[in-house]
């Protein structure tokens, strides 16, 4: 396949270079010091389940560059998404299908505001990865797993076709019948990871020793799922319950990019996260007091670290 990946990052940079090692054609765009560094040398990916490396001509500076495509996978920041949904609109990729692997259950109405139904195809991965360094993707431990499906059923055998690029090249995948449920089970657990390491300014096994923060990753994750249920999606009542047993499997330094992010002092994905919880939920008159003082707390640093701090 002809497949573009739009943000070379962790998950972009990754499953890129894994598809690409399988012999697909693959093209990344990327900027800046990234970008610089593939060209010289391609991006190389060190991983637990093999060393990759792509050509140096793999990569394109903006979306503008590329030619005709079978695949697009979305791997940009949160706020990148409309930019990019638009400028897929006019480009040699137009047309071809969608597939967002960014976080949230914001991202793919995003792109179906722009876009069609039937071309974007709704996603959810699981990975630990993480730019390294310029031209460097550093993977940490075996998971690497992707879920998709379709939002409408005239897509179906874009799925399969995807599903079998995906696995063709080693990569763990399954599909999914309902696909929408898949998005938001993950965004329980990372809003609540995401919150509390962020918060707590600490990693999991921090956050889940403690009987109060604890109890602060419980009840962020009860909420958002009553958001769910609220907006429709069939979770179980006691999915937070489970999601909690789930992070005391956690290594216990596990933390969330966006605690990463606030360490570096980088721009934050929280309006999408907590403060996306909140939205949500200001439109269903469900409340949600420990995501809004989540939102709160981490305001100021939104857009990076505050100056003079």
């Amino acid at each position: 396949m002809r497949i573009a990946v739009i943000g070379a990052g962790g998950v972009g940079g990754y499953f890129g270079a894994r598809l690409a090692a399988a012999g697909n054609e693959v093209t990344f765009v990327a900027r800046g010091g990234h970008l610089a560094a593939i060209r010289r040398s391609g991006l190389v990916v060190h991983s637990p389940l093999g060393e990759l490396r792509t050509s140096p001509d793999s990569v394109v500076a903006s979306i503008s560059e590329l030619g005709p495509t079978d695949l697009v996978l979305v791997a940009v920041k949160l706020w990148d998404t409309e930019a990019v949904a638009e400028e897929l609109r006019t480009s040699a990729a137009h047309g071809a299908p969608v597939l967002s692997l960014q976080n949230g259950v914001h991202k793919d109405d995003v792109l179906r505001g722009r876009l069609t139904d039937e071309q974007v195809l709704g996603g959810v991965c699981f990975i630990s990865a993480f730019i390294e360094e310029p031209g460097v993707v550093r993977h940490n431990g075996p998971l690497q797993k992707v879920v998709l499906g379709p939002y409408r059923s005239g897509s179906t055998a874009t799925v399969r076709a995807v599903l079998a690029a995906f696995r063709d090249a080693g990569i763990d995948a399954e599909g999914s019948d309902d696909i929408e449920r898949a998005i938001w089970e993950k965004f329980v657990f990372l809003v609540g990871l995401s919150a509390t390491t962020a918060t707590v300014r600490q990693p999991v096994g921090v956050v889940r020793a403690n009987e109060r923060s604890r109890r602060l990753l419980y009840e962020v994750m009860a909420e958002t799922v009553a958001v769910a249920q609220a907006s429709g999606v069939r979770l179980d009542s006691g999915f937070a319950e489970d999601r909690l047993a789930f992070c005391d499997t956690l290594p216990a330094a596990m933390t969330s990019s966006m605690h990463n992010d606030l360490e570096k002092g980088n721009r934050l994905e929280l309006p999408w996260l907590s403060g996306g919880v909140v939205d949500l939920a200001d439109r269903l008159d469900v409340p949600v007091p420990r995501n809004r003082t989540v939102a709160d707390i981490l305001a100021p640093y939104v857009l990076g670290r505050p100056a003079g701090s």
